[in-house]
């Protein structure tokens, strides 16, 4: 009589009895760490661990311990699950390995999704027939014949079609744009707010480009988002013969370095481009601020031309005329309490200026040489806290003035700038040392004026918690 250990069961018994439990604990604790080290490989562990390893073990059992045959129904249809669960288990863990922890602009990140739906119709499409052919004994040859000849006379009538979708996906394999950047191509300009396997959708700021992949991949385009931190803006502009170049420069220049638009640590820069034309650069954060920052700078810059006396476009100033210098000094005489001698006497030693909006009249720190008494507009205080940003102090209307620190030589603490079209009357320092000599009441008014200032900047800061 034979022993139960010369029994060819046995063994496979044992084998799966002692291998089961002890590859549950194991794959338990893998799971676990690699869940609390958020892998991508902690579902193809958690897919072995509950199916695989189960399947496996009864597939085991029933064709060696149990000795089916592996033609039964039964077995045929544990291997078939066990099959498919290989075959979930492959992808996962492609996708996992692969692609899910790929770097930052790597191929494997640049891969458009269409190849890899194709590769996971491929390795299911080459499972099934494994499975129906060594499992269920079907003949898929003649199967895969069909297919094969049936993609060959779709390619054929399609090939133009598809022709078109591989070199839009070429185009997306290599990335040359993502999302967010600004694109220009031979049709329109704008940026790209939605890419996918047929077409790039971009928003030109008059309606949504819809412009087939296949067309960028054939034609010539700019992208203005690359590299990252070098885009600039170049505006031309036009000045008279006779302007100093060195004095358009400089005047340019201050403008430029003013834009809120203006990139952080970067600093603007004109030339002569010969003839009358300048060229300045402004380098801003993003091509989105193009029309934005063109629009102020050239609106400042019709203004600051005028106050250093230059000629945009060969055009004259001719704003400041006798009649309006004596309405703008009747306006400010009660401030500084002018009889009409007084008025008629400064007349020649003043000056009438204007500021465009969001136009700085003068910047925290700045020692001012002059006073400025508004004849029109609005102006506001504020100051900067420690983040950079504004801090609204007081608004200034027709009568009041900036500058009042001019005959102390004291650094301003607010920054001023205009809220809309500014028209000021400017006070070299030389001029408001003659009229407080004369009229020492101005001296304290001025002195007031700065305590007060100050005490507003003070409570607008505490307010804002700085």
């Amino acid at each position: 009589m034979s022993s139960v250990v010369d029994a060819p069961w046995f063994y496979w018994a044992i084998a799966v009895a002692v291998g089961f439990p002890v590859g549950l604990v194991l794959l338990t604790e893998l799971h676990n760490a690699l869940l609390r080290r958020n892998s991508a490989l902690a579902r193809p562990v958690h897919l072995v661990r509950n199916y695989i390893l189960p399947l496996g073990a009864l597939l085991l059992l029933l064709v060696q311990a149990i000795q089916i045959s592996g033609e039964a129904t039964p077995v045929r249809i544990v291997a078939t699950v066990f099959g498919f669960v290989v075959l979930v288990l492959l992808l996962s863990g492609l996708s996992a390995t692969m692609f899910q922890t790929a770097p930052d602009g790597s191929w494997r990140r640049r891969i458009p999704s269409i190849f890899l739906d194709v590769a996971r119709f491929a390795l299911i499409a080459v499972g099934v027939g494994i499975m129906l052919a060594y499992i269920w004994g079907a003949n898929v040859g003649g199967l895969f014949t069909a297919l094969g000849v049936t993609s060959i006379v779709l390619g054929l009538t399609l090939q133009n079609s598809v022709g078109q979708i591989i070199s839009g996906l070429l185009v997306l394999f290599e990335q040359p744009f993502q999302l967010g950047d600004w694109i220009e191509t031979p049709s329109a300009r704008g940026r790209v707010v939605e890419v996918n396997w047929r077409a790039t959708h971009i928003d030109t700021g008059g309606g949504l480009l819809i412009m087939p992949n296949s067309v960028l991949a054939a034609a010539s385009f700019t992208n203005y988002s690359r590299p990252p931190g070098t885009h600039s803006l170049g505006v031309t502009t036009t000045f008279a013969v006779d302007d100093p170049p060195d004095d358009v420069i400089a005047m340019l220049n201050r403008a430029a370095a003013m834009l809120p638009q203006l990139r952080p640590g970067a600093t603007p820069s004109s030339v002569h481009a010969g003839g009358l034309q300048y060229s300045t650069a402004v380098p801003l954060r993003t091509p989105a601020d193009d029309f934005a920052a063109k629009s102020m700078f050239l609106r400042w810059v019709w203004y600051a031309s005028r106050r250093a006396g230059l000629h945009l476009d060969e055009a004259d100033d001719e704003f400041e005329t006798p009649e309006r210098l004596r309405a703008s000094l009747r306006i400010v005489a009660p401030t500084l309490r002018l009889s009409q001698d007084d008025q008629q006497a400064l007349l020649p030693r003043v000056r009438l200026t204007r500021y465009g909006a969001d136009e700085y009249l003068q910047y925290s720190g700045q020692v001012p040489k002059r006073m400025m008494f508004i004849v029109n507009g609005k102006v506001r205080l504020a100051a900067t806290d420690n983040a950079g940003g504004l801090i609204p102090v007081r608004t200034l209307e027709k009568g009041e003035f900036l500058g009042q620190t001019t005959l102390t030589l004291e650094a301003v603490t607010a920054a001023a700038y205009a809220l809309e079209e500014v028209t000021v009357l400017q006070l070299d320092r030389e001029v408001i040392e003659d009229l407080v000599a004369r009229k020492p009441l101005l001296l304290q008014e001025f002195g007031r004026a700065i305590d007060e200032r100050r005490a507003s900047l003070r409570r607008a800061l505490a307010a804002a918690g700085e």
